[in-house]
């Protein structure tokens, strides 16, 4: 199973290959910078969900179902006020993304 789904991908970019490959060098950035954050149990829980959500925005935009999937789950659980147990799940399904996306540039 692919991380990215590239019909998705091409239905939110209406076909366009060269702004497939900008929206994904965005979100590949965002993944970046959100994860470390999000994994960082020092920053608050509500900041902490914040990331999760914007994440999983960002990967509904590209077609990255399980990083949405499960950055979602994050969000859910950080906002009843557990700790996510779906988190290992997302840092895997973000490294399977990058992984996808990071030849490709």
């Amino acid at each position: 199973m692919l991380a990215i789904d590239r019909a998705e991908l091409d239905a939110q970019t209406g076909g366009d290959a060269e702004l497939a490959h900008e929206v994904l060098a965005l979100f590949a950035g965002q993944c970046r910078s959100i994860l470390p954050r999000l994994t960082d149990l020092a920053l608050p829980v509500p900041q902490r969900a914040d990331l999760a959500h914007t994440l999983k925005g960002s990967a509904a935009g590209v077609g990255a179902t399980r990083v949405r999937a499960c950055a979602d789950a994050v969000e859910a659980q950080l906002r009843a006020g557990a700790e996510p147990a779906a988190l290992d799940a997302l840092v895997q399904a973000v490294a399977a993304a990058l992984a996808e996306i990071e030849p490709a540039q």
